[in-house]
C-alpha cells in the first residue's frame, strides 16, 4: 500500500511517498518545491512530482496526511497534523537515538525535545519574527549582494566573525551596512550573521530539555556555515540528515502508514 505525507511551509512544499508492507516502510520518492502564492497549488504540484518519481498515481494513495503551516489547505489530505509531531516522528525514524531537533525554515524556527519512542517531549517555536530564520539569512545575503546558497561555504573561511548585536532584521541590516563601511570582510560579516542566528536559536532551544544526539533540520541545515555556527554555540556536533527539508513530510507519511496498518485507511471505508 502507498501513503503520502505533504508538508507545506511558508517557503517550501514537500511531499514524501512511502510504501507500506509488513516490514519497515520504504521511502519511494520525495519532492520539494517553492510554496509561492498558493498553498493549495504548491501541495498539488509537489505531490504530483513526488508521485511521478515514485511511478504511482494519486489514485494509488491509501492515505495522505498534511502538515506544516498550510496543512489545512491541502484538500486531498485525509487528515492534518502539526509539524511538531511530524518532525519528531520523521527524525526518530531516520536517527532513532535523536533526543532533540533544531529546525530552521524560511519563516520560522523551532526546537523540539524527542522521547525514546519518537513522541514529543517539549517544544518551543519562533514564528512571529524573521530574526533567526531563513528569511533573515536571505535578507543579509541581499545586503552583501550575494545569493543565499553562496554564503555557507564562504563563512567557513572567516578568521574574525563580526558581532551582530541587533535582534531585529531591520536593525541588523543597518548594522551590517555600518560594519561593511568600516571595512570588515565579507567572510567575517557572513560568519557573524550565522553566529547571531545560532545564538538566538540556542536561547530558544534552552527553554526545552535540549540534549546531545540533536538533529538539525530545515532548509537552513543545508548551509555548512550555519551548521558550524550552531555546533560552536551549543558545544557539540549535530546530526544533519542527507535531505534535511523532508523530515516533516516523512513524519506525516509515517503517521499515514500507521493508519493504514491499523486498518483505518480508505480501503476499509469502501
Amino acid at each position: 500500500m502507498i501513503v503520502a505525507g505533504v508538508d507545506v511551509g511558508a517557503a517550501t512544499g514537500k511531499t514524501l511517498i512511502l510504501k507500506v508492507g509488513n516490514g519497515v516502510p520504504e521511502i519511494l520518492a520525495y519532492s520539494i518545491c517553492q510554496t509561492g502564492p498558493s498553498v493549495k497549488r504548491a501541495a498539488i504540484e509537489v505531490t504530483g512530482e513526488a508521485l511521478e518519481k515514485a511511478g504511482v498515481s494519486m489514485d494509488d494513495l491509501e492515505y495522505v496526511i498534511g502538515t506544516g503551516y498550510g496543512r489545512n489547505a491541502i484538500d486531498f489530505a485525509d487528515r492534518a497534523l502539526t509539524e511538531i509531531l511530524c518532525h519528531a516522528k520523521g527524525a526518530h525514524f531516520l536517527i532513532p537515538n535523536t533526543k532533540a531537533i533544531i529546525d530552521i525554515g524560511g519563516q520560522d524556527s523551532k526546537a523540539i525535545g524527542v522521547n525514546e519512542d519518537g513522541t514529543v517531549d517539549d517544544f518551543v517555536m519562533n514564528d512571529k519574527c524573521a530574526a533567526g530564520t531563513g528569511r533573515f539569512l536571505e535578507v543579509m545575503a541581499e545586503v552583501l549582494g550575494m545569493k543565499l546558497e553562496e554564503i555557507g561555504d564562504i563563512s567557513l573561511t572567516s578568521k574574525d566573525p563580526c558581532s551582530i548585536s541587533s535582534t531585529c532584521t531591520i536593525f541588523a541590516e543597518s548594522e551590517m551596512v555600518s560594519l561593511r563601511a568600516e571595512g570588515r570582510t565579507r567572510e567575517d560579516l557572513i560568519a557573524g550573521i550565522h553566529k547571531a542566528v545560532a545564538q538566538r536559536t540556542f536561547v530558544m532551544a534552552r527553554k526545552i530539555n535540549f540534549r546531545k544526539e540533536a538533529i538539525f533540520t530545515g532548509g537552513v541545515a543545508k548551509n555548512a556555515g550555519m551548521v558550524k555556527a550552531m555546533e560552536d554555540v551549543i558545544g557539540f556536533k549535530m546530526m544533519v540528515p542527507e535531505e534535511p527539508q523532508i523530515i516533516g513530510a516523512l513524519g506525516a507519511a509515517l503517521f499515514a502508514a500507521e493508519v493504514v496498518k491499523s486498518g483505518r485507511g480508505r480501503a476499509s471505508k469502501n
